[in-house]
């Protein structure tokens, strides 16, 4: 189990790094607060995540030490996470991806208590958050897509760019398909077509873009190791 909650741990803290990129850069300062507490909310998730993994591991290990003293060989987060953030559609499609991905998973962790009450816990604290998460990235892909020409050509290039990096996630999990399309149908958006897919994140084979984003988020603590606030 503790591999799988490293994984978990991985994806949300690699998200939280992305989407606080937008932190004064958000196409509004109401958005700009929005994609701030939504990173807040995947690196409050990674803390736990990450905190419980390191307690199952021989010897343990901290959540700091599993941020910042791995390499990108190490990570086992998806690679549809670390992909640079590029427009705003872009974030936009790949956090409708991650949080229908995210909320049944958190839904069904929850769920089992009795299989492993401590991540149980996490994940029902953190199914509420993914919930808004997807509302949120649900709604600016309608407004988007179904908006003018140009807001429509762009929200369809960014599912079609992001596309091929979900089948790394949902291949174990069907149900999100219905709750994508959905969406997709409401924002007068095609699906693309099944074809090229990325994998490998979970075995730690990633793109260059994770060593980069490794590069600045651990560069305080590798320079001053055993830093503390």
């Amino acid at each position: 189990m503790s591999t799988d909650v490293l994984a978990l741990g991985d994806d949300a803290l690699i998200a939280a790094q992305r989407l606080a990129e937008w932190c004064s850069r958000g196409p509004d300062l109401e958005e700009d607060i929005a994609l701030t507490n939504i990173a807040l909310d995947q690196l409050g998730a990674a803390r736990l995540l990450l905190g419980l993994a390191g307690s199952r591991e021989q010897p343990a290990r901290t959540e700091d030490e599993l941020a910042f003293l791995r390499t990108d060989r190490e990570f086992r987060n998806c690679l549809m996470v670390e992909l640079p953030n590029g427009d705003f559609a872009v974030t936009m499609a790949k956090l409708l991806f991650l949080a229908a991905y995210q909320k049944p998973l958190y839904e069904e962790l929850a769920a089992a208590s009795s299989d492993d009450p401590e991540l149980a816990a996490i994940a029902a604290k953190a199914v509420k958050e993914s919930a808004y998460h997807l509302d949120h990235a649900a709604l600016w892909t309608v407004r988007l897509g179904d908006g003018t020409e140009e807001s429509h050509r762009r929200m369809q290039n960014a599912v079609d760019e992001i596309w091929p990096y979900t089948h790394e996630l949902f291949e174990s999990h069907p149900d999100w398909l219905s709750t994508v399309d959905e969406v997709l149908r409401e924002s007068t958006l095609e699906r693309p077509a099944d074809g090229w897919r990325p994998t490998g994140g979970r075995d730690g084979v990633h793109t260059e873009h994770l060593s980069r984003l490794l590069a600045e988020m651990q560069v305080l603590h590798r320079a001053h190791p055993g830093v503390t606030w």
